[in-house]
């Protein structure tokens, strides 16, 4: 059985991404419909050998007859055409951060709480994680059951894709000016200049002086786990990387738990790579990282601050994992529920 997929966004760089997603792991695709902006409108993209012809989304009547949407173009659109597409009975999973606060809309990654997927039906929409929160639960999750997490401490260091398509071109444009001895370009797409620098401001600052991207990876994980008194701090950075995001993890656990067992804890977990032996250099990178659908996690160690405690490094494709592959993992949920 086959089903009418959409993909609302198709021309951007997450909405790409569906597409080589959506055909290498074989999703039942019955027909595929695409939308993006009027500017967009008219645009081809190839899916298993065949053009499809983008529409502009602005201009559709009506959306009945599809089984589930793709969402990846920005929290606005999704506010303004979700629930249009949910009222002609289709399922939406939303890459925006719209939706997922909303108590009524379940926020999911698939190796952490598979079973909130089945929660859809006040409003027929499932929200798809921040690419940081993604990558950080689904290694956090088997310690969780394992030893219990009080918590967390978590430092990015977040690649410039996760800015579009216009930030690599931006880190692009600095780091060959800076290369030719000419001014740098100022900066547009990213607060401050990114070309070999680190900056420590993503999104808006907002309480405390807290960015909302760091109150995200706080709000999220109690969501996802389940466990509003879980504490998370983090510093979200932007660095000078195309792709894939990095992370410190700190954490204070409930049980004693040794690096050794986190290991073998990790190893067994869905969706965990481990590489993990620092002596030979062997630890998750950036550039390894790239193109590939799993969490990678090493420097897994006890850590010095909290008693007891673990530190690890956690890397993961931001793009892939931490959009476009968790919203088709959560499409092939839906099926595997007969959800959809």
């Amino acid at each position: 059985m086959g089903y009418r997929v959409a993909i609302v966004g198709a021309t951007g760089e997450v909405g790409r991404t569906f597409l080589k997603v959506l055909e290498e792991r074989s999703f039942p695709v019955d027909e595929l419909v695409l939308f993006a902006s009027e500017r967009s409108e008219g645009q081809r993209l190839t899916f298993k050998g065949k053009e499809h012809e983008v529409k502009a989304l602005s201009k559709q009547p009506s959306f009945r007859g599809i089984d589930i949407a793709l969402f990846s173009a920005g929290g606005s659109i999704s506010k303004e055409f979700a629930p249009k597409f949910a009222s002609d009975g289709v399922v939406v999973v939303d890459n925006s951060s719209a939706w997922r606060m909303d108590p009524d809309v379940p926020l999911v990654v698939p190796e952490v709480n598979p079973e909130d997927v089945k929660n859809f039906h006040k409003k027929r929409i499932i929200a798809n994680p921040n690419c940081s929160t993604i990558q950080m639960v689904v290694a956090l999750k088997p310690i969780y059951d394992h030893a219990g997490i009080k918590r967390v401490v978590v430092s990015t260091y977040q690649s410039v894709s996760g800015a579009g398509a216009k930030a690599i071109r931006e880190l692009e444009e600095q780091t060959r000016a800076w290369c030719e001895g000419k001014p740098l370009p100022e900066p547009k797409h990213i607060a401050r200049q990114i070309a070999f620098n680190c900056v420590p401001h993503i999104d808006v600052f907002m309480d405390m002086d807290y960015t909302k991207e760091e109150l995200k990876m706080l709000n999220e994980t109690r969501k996802i786990m389940h466990d509003p008194d879980l504490k998370v701090s983090a510093t979200a950075v932007r660095v000078p990387v195309f792709y894939s995001h990095s992370e410190s993890v700190h954490m204070e656990t409930k049980k004693e738990i040794s690096p050794e067992k986190a290991r073998e804890v990790l190893s067994k977990a869905p969706g965990v790579v481990v590489v993990d032996e620092p002596s030979k250099k062997e630890y998750p990178l950036a550039v390894n990282a790239q193109g590939r659908d799993e969490v990678f996690v090493g420097r897994i160690r006890k850590d010095l601050a909290f008693e007891p405690g673990l530190a690890m490094w956690v890397v993961a494709d931001n793009i892939r994992k931490g959009a476009a592959t968790n919203t088709v993992q959560i499409a092939e949920l839906l099926v595997k529920e007969g959800l959809i």
